[in-house]
């Protein structure tokens, strides 16, 4: 199982995307289901602009069944608050707590992200471990945030 960050969808379905190649490349390397959660779309589907037609093609991949979204419920969520309250100082949004959470939840550490600078530091709660993310694809890749449509590499 490989989790999906909201910055690959946004590259995914904008060609005018930096990123778009390089995360079409890594995407036809995973094998693997892809799996992610609502407030990862929610963030992708913000940073691809509603009413355009970037937002169809990730509507269609979901459709299609190119990823699964998992269900949060209670607890998941609970452990995301307390997760974003654990990492205020980076700070942690709630996609990524969302993935972080999501992780523990179904036992995976693979991850594809645009975001290396958090999801390295992220630690997953495995009984009394915390372990780190696998990043899939470069990790000396893109090597940015992907906040918003206007952030520069480097930001």
């Amino acid at each position: 199982m490989i989790l999906v960050d909201s910055g690959p969808f946004a590259a995914l379905f904008d060609r005018r995307d930096r990123h778009h190649e390089y995360c079409r490349e890594v995407l036809d390397e995973l094998d693997g289901p892809l799996l992610t959660t609502a407030p990862v779309l929610t963030e992708a589907f913000h940073l691809l602009r509603p009413g355009t037609h970037r937002v169809s093609g990730l509507v269609d991949f979901a459709r299609q069944g190119g990823v699964g979204v998992l269900p949060m419920d209670d607890r998941n969520l609970h452990r995301c608050f307390d997760l974003m309250l654990q990492y205020s100082d980076l700070p942690m949004d709630f996609a990524d707590a969302s993935i972080v959470s999501t992780a523990e939840e179904v036992g995976t550490n693979t991850v594809f992200t645009l975001d290396y600078k958090h999801l390295a530091t992220y630690r997953i709660r495995r009984g009394y471990h915390r372990i780190p993310f696998t990043i899939v694809g470069n990790p000396s890749g893109p090597g940015f945030v992907r906040e918003g449509p206007a952030v520069a590499a480097g930001a």
